[in-house]
Formats: C-alpha cells, structure tokens, sequence
C-alpha cells in the first residue's frame, strides 16, 4: 500500500520525522508492504512545494536547513498551506504548525481541510484537540478516516491511546505531572548554578524552546495540554483559559538556592481534580520535596500520574536519555506512530 504524505509546517518536529520514516522505510516495507512519498510541503519562512509524483525529501530537509526556498522543487506555483493540501494528493496529512492555545488555527481548518479531503489528520498540535475535539473526531468518523494526535502530550508515550484500547469505562478522577519539559530544563539547569537567560538560551540552541519561549515559560504549553487531556480523557470541553497558568518567571535563583537548602526543588505542576462535575486544573510552579514522584524528574523527564475509580494511580515517566534534550525526535515518533496504526488498520480491513 502506497502512502502520499504532506507535511503542513516543516520545522524540528516534521524533519525529525521525515528523517524517521526514511531510517523506517525499509521496515514499513518488509512488515506492512506500505511504502510512501512526500507529495507536499509547506513552512511559515521557507516557501512551499507541491509534487503530486514526490518531492526529493532529502533536497528539501538540505534547502531548509540553509535558509533557501523550496519552491524550486515545486511543479507548480503554490503560496499556502490551504493550497498544499488541496494539491497534493495526499493520503495522509501531517499538521505541525505553530501552537495557538487561544484558538487552535490556522492548525484547526488544516485538519478540517484534510479530513474533508478523505485524508488522514496526525498532528502534533495540541490546538485542534483543545479546540476541535469533538467536531473533528465526528467528522473523521463520518469519513472514515483518522483523526490522530498521540504526540499532543508527551511526545511520542501513548498516553490517549493507553486510556482509549487498555481501559474501557474507567472514569479519570484526577492527575498530576510535570508536561513540560523546557520548563524543567530551565529549572534543573538553574539548579545547577546557571542563570534563567542562559537557560533558556541553551532549550534555544537544541531546539526544545522557540525563538519567543513565551508558551514555554508563562505555563500555556503546560496549561493546554492539561486542556487536551481533560477534553479527551474526561471528556468536558476545557480550555488553556480556564487553567488560568502560572509560569517559572517569578522563579529567582535565590528562591532555587533556599529550596535547595530545604531539600527542595521547584517544578513546574500540572494538576487537574474532578469532583461531581466540576473539574479544578491548576499549572503552577510548586515546591516538591524527595517524598514526591516529581523530585526526581530533572532535565527533559516528564511525567504524569492518573487517578482513576477501578485503578488508584497509574504513572507514565518518560525519563531523559543520554545526549538527548528530549522533544523534537520523541514527538515525532508519536506521529510515526499514529501514521503505522492507521497503515496497519487499514491493512486489516482489506
């Protein structure tokens, strides 16, 4: 089975998977007899290309990341990413472009778009889900097509689809976590002696924080994937708004010091609790001690531990690995994750 594949925004996230599912290829070909081609491409600063034949994805990963343009591997001239995914011939769409936690667009109508097409929908952009859930997810079921977003939360460990094939009618009653990492970086290297600035300088230069680290360090990141997993999980429609976040700015190394002498470090909490129907969800940054599960994620670990009604507390940890800054790789796994269920669903159901 062949699998056109367009890539609406192309920063870290979607090359590290362009270059995953190269490394994969052979892989998907001798377990899944699936192969695929990149169809489309658009970025926000580097133009986009359309080739409803394939696009040469190693040249394009080399143009992008020398600042050039891709239009010269277009076979016609396109300016939008409305306009990549009409022309693309794509069966799957791949949507990564940049977060908006007030709205959830222009990452909203892309996946409308695609889904009206008959296309697949993977994001990694939380957006869609806070904002769209329940309208996207009705209309990929009308289509028959998928509308995935494992990577949303906690990059690439299943955390939607542990809750949706492993625990049938269990009622989510609470939870509590760290969720993001760059926060966590910032904290632990401040820990270390290092100023805020060059904390969030050094989360710049390996590509887990954004040139404008805003939804990183004010809490929105942290406060919309909090959103996503009650809007899924428990499912009542919740927005990053009503979690109202606080973020790590306030957070002073003197301040880390005095919790140091303490034995105790500051993190930056995620934590939601359901009574009757009201559901109370706070991002805050709180003082834990060695007796917490949160001690002692440091660097890029994250992690989050469920309450539920037949099950007293189930944790996901995904712990940091040596040479690694955690993010763009593991999220992008989470996509190629969701792109091989829906190769190998619809295997099985020819």
């Amino acid at each position: 089975m062949h699998y056109n594949l367009a890539l609406i925004g192309f920063g870290n996230v979607a090359r590290s998977l362009a270059r995953l599912l190269l490394r994969k290829q052979d892989l998907l070909k001798t377990q899944y007899d699936v192969t695929f081609s990149f169809t489309g491409i658009s970025t926000g600063r580097h133009g986009c290309a359309v080739n409803p034949d394939g696009l040469d994805i190693e040249q394009a990963l080399g143009l992008v990341e020398s600042g050039k343009s891709l239009s010269p591997l277009s076979t016609f001239h396109i300016d939008d990413s409305p306009s990549v995914i009409k022309h693309s011939s794509a069966h799957v769409m791949f949507e990564n472009s940049p977060v908006n936690t007030q709205t959830g667009q222009p990452a909203l109508d892309h996946i409308r778009t695609a889904l009206e097409l008959g296309m697949h929908a993977i994001t990694a952009n939380k957006g869609p889900v806070v904002h769209g859930y329940r309208e996207l997810t009705a209309l990929a079921k009308t289509k028959e097509k998928t509308f995935g977003f494992e990577s949303t939360v906690l990059g690439g460990s299943p955390v939607f689809s542990v809750f949706r094939e492993t625990f049938p009618l269990a009622e989510l009653s609470s939870f509590k976590g760290i969720l993001n990492a760059t926060t966590n970086i910032i904290l632990s290297r401040m820990e270390n002696g290092e100023s805020y600035e060059n904390a969030v300088k050094y989360c710049q230069s390996v590509g887990v924080a954004e040139t404008d680290p805003t939804n990183d360090v004010d809490g929105w990141d942290a406060a919309i994937k909090v959103a996503a997993l009650i809007t899924v999980l428990m499912d009542t429609p919740f927005t990053p708004q009503q979690v109202n976040p606080i973020g790590i700015r306030g957070i002073t190394r003197d301040m880390i010091e005095k919790a140091s002498a303490e034995g105790k470090r500051y993190k930056l909490v995620c934590s939601v609790e359901k009574t009757g129907e009201a559901i109370h969800a706070r991002v805050a940054p709180e003082l834990v001690d060695s007796s917490s599960p949160l001690y002692g994620m440091m660097n890029s670990s994250t992690g989050i531990s469920f309450r539920t009604d037949v099950l007293p507390d189930y944790s996901i940890t995904v712990s940091e690995r040596e040479g690694m800054a955690g993010g763009p790789v593991e999220t992008a796994y989470g996509l190629f994750a969701d792109f091989v269920n829906v190769a190998r669903s619809e295997i099985m159901s020819t």
